[in-house]
């Protein structure tokens, strides 16, 4: 009976741990969220929702990387493995996003590294992590959310401070 006292101040505590790991990490967050549903009835014969927010994804990347003035040679974009039709798709959108098929109308200088779940990367495990608290923040904005506050700090802005479109774009 103890124990089970004592699990939810060790969920708490972890949480506060957490949270704390996350406003100290130095990085930037640019993330697409997709709003299916408004997606599917306002177009009439609607592309791959994923493609979309691939697409949006690297954009926001670039643009990143073109502020730092960064050297793009050796910019590898990460992801995780999900099943090989999955894969075959993904990396199918990607070359076609970074072969010219993007805002810019120009090649994107990324390549594409699949991670292996076992590979139990801290970068994936982040970004697992910092995904869905943006998502319900744009489902339901009223919701409390006490990750995406800490999340909110961390995304790429414009000049003007506005990370809406920049670091955190939103379609429809």
């Amino acid at each position: 009976m103890t124990d089970y006292i004592l699990l939810p101040k060790f969920y708490s505590h972890f949480l506060d741990e957490l949270t704390d790991i996350v406003q100290k990490t130095p990085f930037v967050v640019t993330s697409t969220v997709i709003k299916k549903e408004i997606y599917r009835q306002r177009y009439s014969s609607p592309e791959n929702p994923y493609h979309i927010a691939l697409r949006y994804g690297l954009e926001r990347v670039f643009y990143y990387l073109s502020e730092l003035k960064a050297d793009f040679g050796s910019t590898h974009i990460v992801v995780e493995k999900r099943g090989k039709v999955e894969d075959d798709e993904l990396e199918l959108e990607f070359r076609r996003v970074c072969d010219g098929f993007n805002y810019l109308q120009k090649p994107l200088p990324f390549d594409l590294v699949f991670a292996d779940k076992k590979s139990n990367s801290t970068d994936l495990q982040l970004a697992d992590l910092i995904a869905r608290p943006i998502g319900l923040h744009i489902l339901k904005p009223d919701q409390d959310n006490r990750a995406f506050a800490i999340i909110d700090n961390k995304f790429y802005r414009n000049g003007t401070g506005s990370k809406n479109g920049y670091g955190l774009k939103c379609f429809p």
